[in-house]
C-alpha cells in the first residue's frame, strides 16, 4: 500500500478520488492526515477534527478483496478489522452497526465507502484526542504509522467475510441499545436482526449500510 501523508486537507476522500482521476489507478493507495477541515461523513454530514486525530482514505481494486465480501457491507469489514487491531493494543473500542467506532456510549469515529466499476474507496476517521463533549476519543495511545502498517498488512491477507462476520455478530448486541437513521428516520435497533450479509432486518425491511 502506497501512502501519501498530508499535513492538512479538506477531505481525504475528495483528495484520493481526484488523485486517481488525474493519475489513474496503479496500485492500492492511501492518503492520511491529522487535520481534516471538511471531511465527508454519513448522510452528507462532515467529519472534522482537531490536530492529532487520524483521517485516512484508501482505494483498492474490488478484485483484491476477499471474494466472499458483500460490497454493501464493506464498511463493517474495514472498521471491524481496525477495531480488532485496536483491541489487541488494549482499547475497549467496539463497532456499532454498521460502521461507527464507539467507546462506552460515545462515538469516536466511523467509516464511509463508495465504489466505481472496479475500485472501492474507504475513508476512516478516528478521534485520537477529544474534539468536543459530544464525541469521545480513543482510550489508548497509538503510533499512526505503525497502526496503518498493521492494518494494511491485515487487509493484504484477504480475511474472509464469514470470519469477520462470525465475530461481529457476537458484538452486534451492543448496537441494540442505539438507534440508526433509516430513510431519514431514527429507528431503534433493539429488535433488529443481523443477517449473514451484514444487513439488518428491521420493521419488515432489509437494510444495508449505505455508507
Amino acid at each position: 500500500m502506497e501512502i501519501i501523508k498530508l499535513k492538512e486537507v479538506d477531505s481525504t476522500q475528495n483528495y484520493i478520488k481526484e488523485y486517481i482521476k488525474v493519475n489513474g489507478y496503479k496500485n492500492p493507495l492511501c492518503v492520511v492526515t491529522t487535520i481534516q477541515t471538511n471531511g465527508i461523513g454519513s448522510r452528507g454530514n462532515s467529519w472534522t477534527g482537531s490536530q492529532g486525530n487520524l483521517f485516512f482514505s484508501f482505494v483498492i481494486k474490488k478484485s483484491d478483496l476477499s471474494n466472499d465480501l458483500p460490497l454493501q457491507s464493506s464498511s463493517i469489514y474495514f472498521t471491524y478489522i481496525l477495531k480488532t487491531i485496536l483491541n489487541d493494543l488494549g482499547s475497549t473500542v467496539y463497532i456499532k452497526w454498521p460502521n461507527d467506532f464507539y467507546i462506552d456510549d460515545r462515538k469516536i469515529g466511523g467509516a464511509i465507502t463508495t465504489t466505481t466499476n472496479e475500485l472501492l474507496y474507504c475513508g476512516i476517521g478516528l478521534n485520537l484526542v477529544e474534539v468536543s463533549s459530544d464525541y469521545g476519543s480513543l482510550d489508548i495511545n497509538v503510533d499512526i504509522d505503525e497502526l496503518l502498517k498493521i492494518y494494511f498488512d491485515k487487509l493484504d491477507k484477504k480475511i474472509l467475510w464469514k470470519q469477520i462476520f462470525s465475530q461481529f455478530k457476537l458484538e452486534f448486541t451492543k448496537s441494540k441499545k442505539f438507534q440508526a437513521t433509516i430513510d431519514d428516520k431514527k429507528i431503534s435497533l433493539e429488535k433488529a436482526i443481523l443477517n449473514s450479509d451484514g444487513s439488518i432486518q428491521i420493521e419488515d425491511k432489509k437494510v444495508f449500510s449505505l455508507r
